[in-house]
């Protein structure tokens, strides 16, 4: 009888499990994060036309995506990005954005402390915090091979 169960919940969990196409998978992100990138040339084309310089441009471009992504999170379309685009979607600038505010919005009725205060850096803060320590370790590494006249 213990046999006879453990297969049943074998058959289970083989029909409840989804499958994944990696190759359409890859597509979908492929695709995703491109048509996010080309948004982004897009932007910085036209603030090249309108007589900015990189840098500046790179910072509207920078602030257009962001504020995109932001507000596609406040209107629940993001999450629908992410599911079809997967990585394509969450790993631009945009993905960022959006990790930062779907839990102000999720958690805004828990207060400004509470809530959006405690909860804000859920995802993105671990992100934050191991890119500014390999920053650190490599400024480093750099500071220490400069100090021995290998960079």
């Amino acid at each position: 009888m213990d046999d006879m169960q453990q297969k049943e919940y074998q058959k289970y969990v083989k029909e409840m499990t989804p499958t994944h196409n990696l190759p359409v998978q890859m597509l979908r992100a492929f695709l995703t994060g491109g048509a996010i990138c080309v948004i982004g040339q897009g932007i910085l084309n036209y603030a090249a036309f309108l007589g900015m310089d990189k840098e500046k441009a790179g910072s509207v471009c920078s602030l257009l995506l962001v504020l995109a992504a932001v507000l596609l999170t406040g209107f629940n379309l993001y999450p629908s990005l992410t599911k079809w685009g997967g990585a394509g979607a969450l790993v631009p600038i945009t993905g960022f954005a959006n990790s930062v505010a779907a839990p102000a919005i999720e958690f805004k009725k828990e207060g400004q402390v509470f809530g959006i205060g405690c909860k804000i850096f859920t995802i993105a803060g671990p992100v934050i915090l191991y890119g500014i320590f390999t920053s650190w370790l490599l400024g480093l590494v750099y500071w220490a091979l400069k100090a021995l006249g290998q960079a």
